[in-house]
């Protein structure tokens, strides 16, 4: 997981979209819900789904004429990845200095409390 690549935005956004569905997913799923927010070329949809296979964060499976799409990175294993380049990357890998940020950031007391509480019961 340590060498997991970042992905552009239009990537993690159709990942996004196969997290949140049932897998496998199909193109003509992805397509749809993109009509939502963007309009992107079916080409171009196409184009991003290749490169999360050839990035292994999708599995392809061909049944007749679809293309079938599985993830092989959860999004908890993404994020927590994201996290650690981001820690690493903007708080030299220190705890501290993230949490004194969030505090500087406003971050409520019952956010803070909330993570205390985590913390405690050993979940994160």
């Amino acid at each position: 997981m340590g060498d997991m690549k970042r992905l552009p935005e239009s990537e993690l956004e159709i990942m996004q979209i196969v997290w949140r569905s049932t897998p496998p997913v199909s193109r003509a799923v992805v397509e749809s819900e993109l009509k939502e927010s963007h309009q992107l070329a079916p080409t171009t949809i196409l184009t991003l789904l290749t490169r999360l296979c050839d990035k292994n964060f999708l599995a392809i499976e061909k049944k007749g004429r679809t293309n079938y799409y599985t993830p092989l990175v959860t999004e908890r294993e993404y994020l927590a990845s994201e996290s650690r380049n981001l820690l690493d990357r903007l708080y030299g890998g220190s705890l501290t200095t993230l949490a004194t940020a969030l505090c500087d950031s406003g971050i409520s007391k019952e956010e803070l409390k909330k993570l205390h509480d985590l913390l405690e019961r050993g979940e994160l």
